[in-house]
């Protein structure tokens, strides 16, 4: 079976699902920018297509766009299968706008990540209608939690495959927590709300002299959530890391408590899941996914008002006090063991693919 990506191959994201696929099928790749040096040792040069482009993160590219042709032509040689678009307001119209174009065979499968579904639609009736045909287009879609799967239903989407975009290995833990450390790696962008993070931790601290907060990413707001840091006085309590790679990530999350993830939209997020597979107790904002997340069995706040930042710290101190805290975390990491590992997930939508 013949399947093409078509994404960022600068992307994490889309370099793990080339992990994933690359031994089940025969795997090629469109990217609207380049492509990590890991994918070298995945795909043939041959197999992959850069286009160069250098889309922004709000919307607006006209360049990529512009790629279409180059894109399409390059896929009617390909002559796919499965063309595989992720991030469906952006890639997914492009693998659209190129079956129809080009007459492709090739069916599309999408896979959404999150703001596309639960964001972008809701920008106005023109997003909401291309949004509307790509999933129209697609004969099978992918989701990461069930709110945004019904989402997609409402959308226009017929089947959606709903599994977590889970860890490849569960890490090791065999590190002793720092009772009162918190951990935060969301990217440093408005929609992950980064100020709430710094005012929850400015709220605990206020309580506990002891509690330290390492942020990890990068983004537009640094600066200005430094000059926050510096006017609550907690610059000896709250340490910026830039971008860390995984290994350094992971020492982190060994080390720390609580993790804190605030964002205004979410799907269930890969960083709160190796957060819970690390031991963590997630401190997490009141959206759907984060209630599937911390359901039965699993254990973490969710955040909801801002009046709740007054009662955030006693709150904390009830898990962090109760004696089986430990047992808390290890719960979540069996949960991420049971439930939310990438690679059975991928082997079912591969057999999936194949079913039809």
């Amino acid at each position: 079976m013949r399947l093409v990506l078509i994404g960022d191959g600068d992307s994490p994201h889309l370099l793990k699902w080339a992990r994933a696929l690359v031994d089940q099928v025969e795997l090629w790749a469109a990217s609207t920018r380049g492509f990590a040096p890991e994918f070298s040792f995945l795909i043939p040069e041959d197999r992959r297509l850069a286009l160069n482009t250098h889309p922004a993160h709000g919307g607006g590219n006209l360049a990529v766009i512009q790629q279409l042709p180059k894109l399409g032509q390059w896929l009617a040689k390909v002559d796919a299968d499965w063309l595989h678009p992720h991030y469906l307001t952006s890639h997914g119209t492009l693998a659209w706008a190129a079956r129809k174009g080009w007459r492709l065979r090739a069916r599309i499968v999408g896979s959404a990540w999150g703001s596309d579904i639960l964001v972008t639609p809701n920008q106005g009736w023109g997003y909401r209608w291309l949004t509307r045909q790509v999933l129209q287009a697609c004969t099978l879609t992918t989701s990461d939690s069930e709110h945004m799967a019904a989402r997609m239903r409402e959308l226009g989407a017929g089947e959606v495959m709903t599994f977590p975009f889970g860890l490849e290995a569960l890490p090791k833990q065999n590190v002793r927590k720092q009772p009162w450390l918190f951990f935060a790696n969301r990217g440093l962008e408005p929609i992950y709300r980064p100020h709430r993070v710094i005012d929850a931790f400015a709220a605990i601290a206020a309580q506990r002299p002891e509690a330290q907060l390492r942020v990890a990413n990068d983004g537009s707001l640094r600066e200005a959530l430094q000059a926050q840091v510096r006017s609550l006085g907690l610059d000896d309590r709250v340490e910026f890391l830039g971008r860390l790679d995984a290994v350094s990530q992971g020492r982190h999350y060994a080390h720390a408590r609580w993790f804190l993830s605030l964002p205004e939209s979410d799907s269930v997020s890969v960083s709160v899941l190796e957060a819970m597979a690390h031991e963590c107790l997630p401190v997490l904002s009141d959206l759907p996914a984060n209630h599937e997340l911390l359901g039965e069995g699993r254990h973490g706040l969710i955040l909801s008002d801002p009046d709740e930042l007054t009662r955030l710290p006693a709150r904390l101190a009830a898990l962090a006090d109760d004696a089986h805290i430990d047992a808390m975390g290890a719960a979540n990491r069996a949960w991420v063991a049971q439930n939310a590992l990438f690679g059975p997930a991928v082997k079912r939508f591969v057999a999936r693919l194949n079913a039809l």
